[in-house]
Order: structure tokens, then sequence, then C-alpha cells
């Protein structure tokens, strides 16, 4: 698939290219990326030029992996969101905010954006958010995109060789108003 480019009322969301090299390792400088995802840590140069010149765009070319960094029209990146494949029609995403862009509500306006495209585009009917017990900023952004956090998974996740219990959430097409590619039957309630 080729990389696209996708605008909201604030925000440019397109792949990310080796002239984004630099911001991409600056941001990644932040304890608070390096504690809370699974990036490399400490997360060196090369870290950050092996993901704009390789990991990005083989992941778009394979459709394995849908990368997408937020910049601000005037060109400052202000975060990072993926959507991964775990299986046929089933992605999951993950996201980090540069330090000095939190709390403004790019984060959610991205991802929604993302899930959105993702869900009529690229022929998923099911997103997945997980993310380690605590990471509390990362929870209110899936909840405030949509997503239903379905519970915990216990040593769900690994980051950086240390097994950590995870939250799990989903969104549908159909929380957004959306069709799915394939019925969906929802268990009974009981």
């Amino acid at each position: 698939m080729e990389p696209v480019t996708l605008s909201t009322d604030r925000l440019r969301l397109r792949a990310v290219t080796p002239d984004d090299t630099a911001a991409v390792y600056a941001a990644c400088q932040d304890p608070e990326i390096q504690r809370w995802t699974t990036i490399p840590s400490p997360y060196l140069p090369e870290h950050a030029e092996s993901f704009t010149t390789q990991t990005s765009p083989e992941g778009w070319t394979a459709g394995s992996m849908f990368t997408f960094g937020a910049f601000l029209p005037e060109g400052d990146l202000i975060g990072m969101l993926g959507i991964t494949m775990r299986s046929l029609g089933v992605g999951e995403i993950g996201y980090w905010a540069a330090k000095d862009h939190r709390g403004r509500g790019y984060t959610t306006e991205a991802a929604l954006t993302t899930v959105r495209w993702a869900f009529v585009h690229a022929r998923i009917d099911r997103v997945e958010w997980r993310a380690e017990v605590g990471n509390h900023a990362s929870r209110a952004v899936a909840e405030k995109t949509g997503f239903t956090i379905e519970g915990v998974l216990r040593s769900g996740m690994n980051n950086n060789g240390v097994r950590r219990d995870c939250w799990i959430g989903s969104l549908l097409p159909s929380d957004l108003g959306l069709p799915s590619t394939a019925p969906y039957l929802p268990a009974p309630r009981t």
C-alpha cells in the first residue's frame, strides 16, 4: 500500500521520511516516551534513522504497519501513531506525543482520524489498543477516541525485556457509525 496523508483542522498526518529523523530522535529522548512505549531505551540516533528509512516505509509497502507522523501546519512533529496488523482484519494502535504538545487533544484527534481511515480504506474491522497498566495518559486518549476498555491481560506485553500487565481495549467500525467488512455477531447478553 502507498502511504497516505490525512488532515484534520489542526494536524497533518503523513508517513515519516528521512527528513524527520532528527525530530523523531529528539522527541524520543523524553523519559516518559521511553518508559511507557516499547521503543529502544536508550533511544539512539541509529534507532530514529532505522525507523524513518526502513521500519516505517517497509510497513507501508508490506501493508503490515501504517505509521503516521502527526505534524502541526508549521511542520512541528507533535507525535507518532501506528496501526500494526495483528491478524486478518485486526490492527493494534500505538501512539506517543512529544512532551511540548501533550494535553491539547492532538493525540486523540490523530488517533480518531487514523482509525477512521483504517476502517474505511485498510479493511480493518477491529482496532485494539494496549497500554501498560498505569499509563493513564494513553488510556485517556483511548477512551476519548471511543475505545471500549475490555480488561487487563496478565503479562500481556513485553517492555524492554520485562513482562508487564496491560490494559486492552477495542474499537469497532460500528462504534463510529461505519460499516464492517465482515458480519459481526456479538455474544448474547446474559
